[in-house]
């Protein structure tokens, strides 16, 4: 049964293993992470180069997407390990304090700008909602506070203000640094960490496309605030990633679900792609087997529409990197045999803008009910691909394309297949005939198999997209009507 539902791993010292690395490809990842939050611009070029020699090895198209470390608010190092603090326990966050001088009472923090952030009556969260602290007041340099949730505290763990507000910018030094990293590595898609608004996003890609990179980018909601202006910040953007943890933790946990689900209908609905991430399969950092509860929460993402769902260190730093990925994409392919996963009402009442969209739009109507095996797209940009890929269907996606670009970036679209594919014909049903013959070559078609075809009459033009041609495999195929 084919996969609709994308699968995007995390890069790390797991996967540096180059028989691990052969193994998560094998099993069937679709995407890369590679989180500039840790190693070094060498480490990330050499885990993107020796990830695509691999997949050239086993002759599959895997996507890399490079996720930027962003204003990660933290505290600074203790003197002498982890501390145990207990509920009622007064303890400071102290922005002059020595990276390395933490006590019981008190540690550093990495960004000195929080004293101005916060007030009595703010709640910080630290180490992604773990342990809670109460701002009694603020002086001068310090933040006194007492321990409302109390636990075991140790180095550099993440500061959350709860409700958001924390006033760092989006794109630190470091990000813009490592914007040059990315685009040397060609990286297909650019994530940008604790967005607020689309401007955030705006500067990224500004950044992005003058370091020479021509990846898509992705938005990571995980700021209270960014859901103030979701739909500026989701059109200013490629992708989104409802990124759990961050924004989970600054709005509670009770209130994500239903955020989740508008988001993934939202970015659908706007043709943006959705990726769903954050602690999927946390277990299995240590375990062979998800939970129950890791099991639904896959498969409603699925059935909620999401095109893609993510591994974090399940993959980077866990025990059993494959096997991860083999028991997401078991319950993916689970989840998609439902009948909501397959059916769409996107778009019914809505007029198109352009031509190729329409043509997309119809395609996708016509082999919903026509029974039809397989969709091509012979497509420049991909863009045809990704409005088909918008409508809930069970029916695989070719995206046919000579550009490696396009065929990189579809990795991540719901439902669609990159292939590689030149065309060197005029004759349109010659053309037809080579594409009907490399989905036999695939085993994806067999003779009296309906296949609906997209194209434009003029090849090499971006959204050029005009025509679509329905074939039945093993009949004799008729020049197109223009012919």
């Amino acid at each position: 049964m084919f996969r609709r539902t994308k699968i995007l791993a995390t890069l790390g010292p797991a996967t540096d293993d180059p028989k691990v690395l052969d193994k998560i490809i094998e099993a069937g990842v679709d995407v890369v992470r590679i989180n500039f939050s840790h190693g070094t611009a060498e480490e990330h070029l050499s885990r993107a180069e020796k990830l695509r020699s691999r997949a050239r090895a086993f002759g599959r198209q895997v996507g890399v997407l490079a996720d930027l470390q962003g204003p990660k608010i933290r505290i600074e190092r203790f003197r002498d390990g982890p501390i145990e603090l207990g509920e009622g326990d007064e303890f400071t966050f102290d922005a002059g304090l020595a990276n390395g001088d933490g006590d019981q009472s008190k540690v550093g923090i990495s960004y000195k700008e929080l004293v101005d952030d916060v007030k009595r009556g703010d709640n910080l969260l630290v180490d992604d909602g773990r342990l809670v602290f109460w701002v009694d007041h603020v002086e001068d340099k310090e933040i006194v506070c007492r321990v409302v949730v109390g636990g075991k505290l140790s180095d550099r763990k993440g500061i959350n203000l709860q409700g958001g507000g924390l006033s760092a910018a989006a794109l630190s030094e470091k990000d813009k640094n490592d914007i040059k990293t990315a685009a040397e590595m060609g990286a297909d898609y650019l994530a940008v960490s604790f967005p607020v608004c689309a401007d955030d996003i705006h500067l990224a890609r500004k950044l992005f496309r003058e370091a020479g990179g021509h990846g898509g980018l992705v938005a990571k909601i995980e700021r209270a605030e960014a859901l103030n202006c979701i739909e500026e910040i989701i059109e200013a953007s490629d992708v989104i990633m409802i990124a759990r943890g961050d924004l989970g933790v600054e709005i509670g946990d009770a209130a994500l679900p239903p955020i989740q689900k508008r988001l993934i209908s939202l970015g659908r609905t706007m043709n943006r792609v959705v990726i769903t991430a954050t602690q999927m399969m946390e277990s299995m950092i240590e375990n062979q087997i998800p939970t129950r509860a890791e099991v639904f929460d896959v498969a409603n993402a699925v059935l909620d529409g999401t095109d893609a769902v993510m591994l974090s260190a399940e993959t980077a730093a866990g025990k059993f990197p494959a096997k991860a990925i083999i028991a997401m994409d078991r319950i993916c392919r689970e989840a998609e045999k439902q009948r909501q996963a397959s059916q769409s009402d996107h778009r019914i009442h809505t007029e198109f803008k352009y031509i190729d969209e329409a043509i997309a739009m119809s395609t996708m109507y016509t082999a919903n009910h026509l029974k039809v095996k397989a969709i091509v797209a012979l497509t420049e940009s991909g863009s045809t691909t990704l409005w088909m890929s918008r409508i809930g269907s069970g029916i695989p996606i070719f995206a046919f394309t000579g550009h490696v670009d396009t065929r990189r970036k579809v990795t991540l679209y719901r439902g669609v297949v990159p292939v590689s594919f030149d065309i060197t014909t005029t004759d349109h049903a010659e053309l037809n005939r080579e594409v009907v013959d490399e989905l036999k070559r695939r085993g994806s078609v067999r003779d009296g198999d309906l296949v609906v075809i997209t194209k434009g009459d003029l090849a090499g033009v971006m959204g050029g997209t005009n025509a679509m041609k329905i074939v039945k495999v093993g009949d004799l195929i008729e020049p197109d009507f223009d012919e």
